[in-house]
């Protein structure tokens, strides 16, 4: 088990955690269109190149479920979540293509403590998602509730 580094206490607004590197590969978006979003564009090399998305693209859920496990491993692991009430925001602004090598960054964007709870704030995310073109290819938004490292001083 991943032993706990960041507490609410760490996610000051503008601070940014790296997400870690992807590369992403043909045999994948295959594999996960197949089962996921059996789209042409998603299955076949020729058809993709014949879309307005230029190759084989990976479907936009793959790539928030690529983003989900690149949060994770650059710092989400490490972090006292408590998971999130959704999402507010997923914009899929360009293709990601076979062969693409994704990485990019969370930045908090504003924290808030909860009365319902109090050992628990609320973190808001921005979340950006850029190829190795540096081209943004998905940004999101979204809340995560992460444990409180002094719950009795904060809430005293």
């Amino acid at each position: 088990m991943t032993e706990i580094e960041y507490h609410f206490e760490d996610f000051t607004p503008d601070r940014t955690f790296p997400l870690a590197n992807k590369l992403v590969t043909a045999e994948e978006i295959v594999e996960f269109a197949t089962e996921f979003d059996p789209q042409p564009m998603h299955l076949d090399e020729a058809a993709g190149r014949a879309s307005i998305l230029g190759g084989l693209s990976a479907s936009g859920w793959h790539t928030s479920s690529m983003f989900m496990r690149m949060m994770y491993d650059g710092w989400l692991s490490r972090a006292a979540s408590e998971g999130s009430p959704g999402i507010e925001l997923m914009e899929w602004k360009k293709p990601v293509l076979a062969g693409d090598t994704l990485s990019g960054r969370s930045t908090v964007a504003s924290t808030r403590l909860l009365r319902s709870r109090p050992t628990i704030g609320l973190v808001n995310f921005l979340h950006e998602v850029t190829n190795q073109r540096g081209q943004i290819v998905m940004r999101g938004e979204n809340p995560i509730m992460i444990r409180l490292r002094h719950p009795v001083e904060a809430t005293s």
